[in-house]
C-alpha cells in the first residue's frame, strides 16, 4: 500500500509498467478491498492502480476543506506519474470516474461503468427513498450496523430478491467497508463536498472516451436510469445487462467481470 504524499488517499500499483495503466475506483458502499477477486488477474499483464476515495478504507485524512473526490483522483494520478489511463469504476465511483473524465479528458482513454450511480444518477426513486430513510432512521439512532445492514440489504441483496440468494462473503465483506466508512467519516457532518458545475448529467455529450456501462437487472430503478442516461448522452457507449445480480456485479460474478473488463480493453486498445 502507498499513500500519497499530496492527498492522503492510499492506493495499490501493481503489475508490469509500460503499458496504459488500468484505475479502479470503487463504490460508496465498499473501499478499494472490492476489487480483490480481479487483481491477481489484471495485473498479471497489465500496471493497474486501485485507490480508496477519502473517507473509505485506509484513505482516512480528513479534507482539510471541500471534499473532493475528483480532485484527490486527478492528485493522485499525478503523483503516481500517470497522464493517460483507462478507468473501471462502480457506482458512486463511476460518477467519479465521469467527473475526471469531463474535468481532465486528455487523461482518461476508456470508461467502464459498473452500476452507474452518484452523481449520475438523475433522480431519487421510490426504492432509493425507502432506502435513504432506512439509513437515515439508522444513523439518527446511532445504531451504525443497522445503517451497515440497510445498505447491504438495498445495495446488495437488491429490492427484488431475499438475502439468502446472495453470496454470504459478498455481504459480510460489504457489511464490513461500509460500517468502516460510517466510522472514518463520523464527524465529516460539516464538510461539504464540491460539485462539478454543470453537473456531470448536463455534459456526458462531452465525454469523448470510450464507454461501456454494466447493469444488473437486479439493481435499484435510480441505477437503470443513471445508465439509461449514460447509455444514451455519451456517444457511442455500449451497454450490458446481467440478469442475475444487483448492485455489485463485480464481486457477484468475478470471473466474468474479469473476462468482461479484458474483452473491453482488447476491444478498444487493440491489446
Amino acid at each position: 500500500m502507498t499513500t500519497s504524499t499530496a492527498t492522503g488517499i492510499a492506493y495499490d500499483r501493481a503489475g508490469p509498467r509500460g503499458s496504459t495503466p488500468l484505475v479502479l475506483i470503487h463504490a460508496g458502499i465498499a473501499d478499494r478491498r472490492m476489487w480483490d477477486p480481479q487483481w491477481a488477474g489484471l495485473t498479471a499483464d497489465r500496471d493497474v492502480l486501485r485507490l480508496d476515495l477519502r473517507g473509505y478504507g485506509e484513505s482516512v485524512a480528513r479534507p482539510t476543506s471541500d471534499l473532493d473526490p475528483v480532485g484527490d483522483v486527478l492528485e493522485t494520478l499525478a503523483e503516481a506519474e500517470i497522464d493517460v489511463c483507462d478507468i473501471v469504476a462502480a457506482s458512486f465511483g463511476a460518477g467519479v470516474a465521469v467527473e475526471v473524465a469531463l474535468t481532465r479528458p486528455a487523461l482518461v482513454r476508456s470508461l467502464l461503468l459498473s452500476a452507474p450511480g452518484g452523481s449520475l444518477i438523475p433522480d431519487v426513486t421510490p426504492d432509493l427513498q425507502e432506502f435513504i430513510d432506512a439509513e437515515d432512521a439508522a444513523l439518527e439512532g446511532d445504531d451504525v450496523d443497522a445503517a451497515a445492514d440497510a445498505n447491504v440489504r438495498w445495495w446488495v441483496d437488491g429490492p427484488h430478491r431475499d438475502g439468502d440468494r446472495v453470496d454470504p462473503r459478498v455481504r459480510e465483506l460489504v457489511r464490513r467497508m461500509q460500517r468502516l466508512a460510517f466510522e472514518l467519516t463520523a464527524d465529516w457532518d460539516d464538510v461539504d463536498e464540491r460539485e462539478l458545475d454543470p453537473p456531470a448529467l448536463d455534459r456526458l455529450a462531452e465525454v469523448r472516451a470510450p464507454t461501456l456501462v454494466l447493469t444488473g437487472a437486479l439493481d435499484l430503478d435510480a441505477i437503470h436510469a443513471a445508465a439509461d442516461r449514460v447509455h444514451t448522452g455519451v456517444s457511442g457507449a455500449r451497454r450490458v445487462d446481467w440478469p442475475d445480480v444487483a448492485h455489485l456485479p463485480s464481486m457477484e460474478r468475478p470471473g466474468d467481470f474479469l473476462a468482461l473488463v479484458r474483452s473491453w480493453d482488447a476491444g478498444h486498445s487493440g491489446r
